[in-house]
């Protein structure tokens, strides 16, 4: 199972908009949202209509999760850089409404107030598409191939994003080849850096697009550490996962 989080921080600006990717070698279109896929050439049936992958894909994503603007809109704010008044005018823009109603919705603000954001998004974007040139010039300078000096990603739920997250690929090697005896981990590291690449390791054991019980939640981790009890509760404290308020079923925080 690929990892959903990473396909997803892989993907162009076109396919995050979209919010789908066609994966070349599984001959599938997959939700970038959710992680749901359809198979490419497979005609599907919704309701009394029929459907071929891509256009399945796109009902799926309006059906389940309303639209792509809406779910990257509401993503934190260290991915957007947007304040809650931003993404409250960016969604009344994205809806089509004019400054005049713009200003009707906020109570009567002043219409500088509303060419003010416009004039800071359109500043953003600037920023935004040199940024994206530099590091694709960054990229294309590297020689291919795994670099150990990569940084690990972040998962798109994360509760607590700091320096502990600061992690490279080589570095999450050495970690999980001191803890690991034949593929379980021997002990649950107390220091957050070898925490977060434990819980990384041990959330490979669990699939989008389901729901587990607490048993099975627990009998999943078991087969990867013995203090289940412990690493079911960071799971959750660190978003990996989330669950009903009364733990009857749990599901990844994707």
């Amino acid at each position: 199972m690929e990892n959903i989080n990473v396909l997803f921080w892989q993907s162009t600006i076109e396919e995050i908009q979209q919010g789908f990717i066609y994966r070349k070698r599984a001959e599938d279109f997959m939700c970038l949202i959710c992680g749901e896929s359809f198979k490419d050439g497979m005609i599907y049936r919704n309701e009394d209509q029929y459907m071929d992958a891509k256009m399945i894909m796109k009902n799926h994503i309006l059906e389940q999760h309303g639209s792509v603007f809406d779910f990257l809109l509401n993503l934190s704010k260290r991915y957007t850089g947007l304040s809650e008044i931003q993404k409250e005018i960016m969604e009344y823009l994205y809806l089509g409404l004019t400054d005049k109603e713009i200003i009707k919705k906020q109570g009567g603000k002043s219409p500088a107030t509303i060419r003010n954001h416009r004039f800071k998004f359109r500043e953003k974007e600037k920023q935004a598409r040199i940024y994206l040139a530099l590091i694709g010039l960054l990229e294309l300078s590297r020689e291919p191939g795994e670099n150990p000096e990569e940084l690990i990603d972040v998962h798109r739920r994360a509760t607590m994003v700091d320096d502990r997250y600061v992690i490279t690929q080589g570095e999450r090697e050495k970690i999980l080849n001191s803890y690991l005896v034949n593929g379980k981990v021997s002990s649950f590291p107390s220091k957050e850096k070898k925490k977060l690449v434990i819980l990384q390791y041990i959330m490979e054991a669990f699939s989008p697009n389901m729901e587990y019980s607490e048993k099975e939640v627990n009998d999943i981790i078991k087969q990867k550490i013995d203090d289940y009890v412990a690493v079911r509760r960071y799971l959750i404290q660190y978003g990996y996962m989330d669950r009903e308020r009364d733990g009857s079923r749990y599901w990844i925080n994707e």
